[in-house]
């Protein structure tokens, strides 16, 4: 199922695909270690941030909307949140 945000994730995850093929690059020319940390510490950043919006979006249209609906049942959606719960 697509989200409207899934978008915005793809282009975060391409940005961040864009900064590690960078630091590869950077390990490649003996760049510094301070330099890479750096660029390793941004792409962790927009991976993380990619993640949160993906599970942030997925609570509220899959769980909320699903309770709303009756597509989950309570348990359901409690079981499924647990579960991201994990990834936060």
């Amino acid at each position: 199922m697509e989200h409207a945000s899934h978008p915005d994730i793809v282009k975060r995850l391409k940005r961040a695909h864009g900064h590690l093929a960078g630091v590869i690059a950077m390990i490649e020319e003996g760049r510094p270690c301070v330099d890479l940390a750096q660029q390793l510490h941004a792409v962790e950043s927009a991976i993380t941030n990619a993640k949160r919006v993906l599970i942030q979006d997925h609570m509220e249209h899959c769980l909320g909307h699903g309770m709303e609906n009756g597509a989950k049942s309570a348990s359901d959606a409690l079981a499924e949140f647990k579960t991201l719960a994990k990834y936060l």
